[in-house]
């Protein structure tokens, strides 16, 4: 029989996953109480942070009536959940006590001198250092992390003889034999012979594949540039995809396409009745008070780098040349409601139906925000999430463990849901140079 494992939990993994409680399986969870007073402050925040710390302290209030949280609780799962106080003459205690970290280390450190089977469980780096150098295991919450190597970038190349390509373009549809396509995955059909010789389908079974839609080659006046951004334009511009993630670095043209095929399907295809346009305030949540102004002045500010690409759209739609100037044709835009700009802030409780709606800079939000957002799709909505996995502002969240590359992983294969991975750097030649050697 395998030796009992007492994970001792930091506060930011409770406030990143308010369910982390039973992640552990059948083994110990210790809260010391410095996490307790931790969830105490963050509780009155109304942001994500205070829901999980409200959602854990009823957790723990509800085992508390099956048991003493002082000697141990059992959970539903099997493990059992203790509440530590800590004491200035714990062994090994030598830190600073005043810090709150430290703290939560010597209750830890404590249960490691005593034999125990310890592993702490933190969301900060710095912790987790420090918890290192007492010799103590440690780890982040692993819980909906992906592996970022191997992050399914929603199109692969397959080597195929000469005679197979040309069937490919003479049929509307091919079996390939032998692979296992997920649902809108885009395959790169090339000849091994001659690379020159290819084609791009796209999945619609397991083995089965289909010409690109012509009628999705450009958008807004705004023509693909890479294979990458066609298929994105695939996915952005057809209405029985629901879900689209786009991921790629700086410059890529993720958040220019996505624009691009909103106002399109928006206002020339008229079908969807406003384009909504959202970014997280890091953290998601947090009020947008420290930018000076009222409310539509500071999203302005916040929302610049969404001005930018409409100002570049409306510079490129040529149907429209006749009716002022570009910044005429933004403000328009938004004084008529056909495009809405709002801090995730205010998206939370909303139902939004007949909507198209673009979430840029998605890599800082976690799982389970990104979660309650597609949550509020409502009928005949299409969602689009864009970000680079390597850009993250949120300091819990990494590469592998963003709520973006989670939903990527989780979703691939749906048949409402498609995702591209654009990898060329398209703005400009120094924009290129930048994103690939600084």
């Amino acid at each position: 029989m395998s030796k009992q494992k007492f994970f001792v939990l930091d506060t930011n993994v409770l406030l990143h996953n308010a369910d982390s409680l039973t992640s552990f399986a059948d083994n110990s969870v210790i809260l010391p109480m410095t996490v307790i007073e931790e969830l105490d402050k963050f509780k009155r925040h109304n942001d994500e942070l205070g829901r999980n710390a409200r959602h854990v302290i009823r957790q723990l209030d509800k085992l508390r009536t099956v048991g003493s949280l002082k000697d141990g609780v059992t959970m539903e799962n099997g493990g059992t959940l203790r509440i530590t106080v800590e004491r200035r003459d714990m062994p090994g205690a030598l830190l600073d006590m005043s810090v709150a970290d430290n703290r939560i280390l010597a209750v830890a450190n404590s249960l490691h001198e005593e034999g125990k089977a310890v592993i702490f469980v933190s969301k900060d780096i710095n912790a987790r250092l420090k918890a290192d150098a007492l010799g103590i295991d440690t780890m982040d919450f692993e819980k909906q992390k992906c592996n970022e190597d191997d992050l399914y970038t929603g199109w692969r190349k397959v080597e195929v003889a000469t005679e197979v390509i040309d069937r490919f373009y003479d049929e509307k549809t091919l079996t390939v034999e032998g692979f296992d396509f997920f649902d809108n995955e885009f395959v790169l059909l090339q000849d091994e012979q001659n690379p020159k010789h290819s084609g791009i389908g796209r999945a619609l079974a397991k083995d089965t594949l289909t010409h690109l839609n012509s009628k999705y080659e450009n958008a807004w006046n705004i023509h693909p540039r890479s294979k990458e951004q066609r298929m994105a334009l695939e996915l952005l511009l057809d209405p029985e995809v629901s879900l689209v993630t786009l991921i790629g670095q700086a410059g890529t043209g993720k958040t220019l396409l996505a624009l691009a095929a909103g106002l399109e399907c928006v206002i020339h295809k008229e079908s969807y009745e406003r384009l909504l346009v959202s970014r997280p305030v890091i953290p998601m949540g947090k009020d947008i008070g420290y930018l000076p102004g009222s409310k539509d002045e500071k999203l302005t500010l916040w929302m610049q780098p969404i001005f930018d690409n409409l100002t570049y759209l409306m510079r490129h739609d040529r149907r429209s040349e006749d009716e002022g100037s570009v910044q005429q044709k933004v403000d328009k835009l938004l004084k008529n409601q056909q495009v809405e700009l709002e801090a995730l802030t205010y998206i939370r409780g909303r139902s939004i139906p007949r909507q198209f709606v673009i979430v840029d800079e998605a890599q800082n939000l976690t799982p389970h925000e990104v979660k309650t957002i597609i949550s509020r799709a409502g009928e005949n909505t299409k969602m689009v999430f864009t970000g680079d996995p390597q850009q993250i502002d949120n300091p819990y969240l990494d590469s592998a463990s963003n709520g973006l590359s989670y939903a990527v992983e989780r979703l691939k294969g749906h048949g409402i849901f498609g995702h591209v991975t654009l990898s060329k750097s398209e703005r400009s030649p120094l924009s290129a140079i930048a994103a690939d050697y600084l």
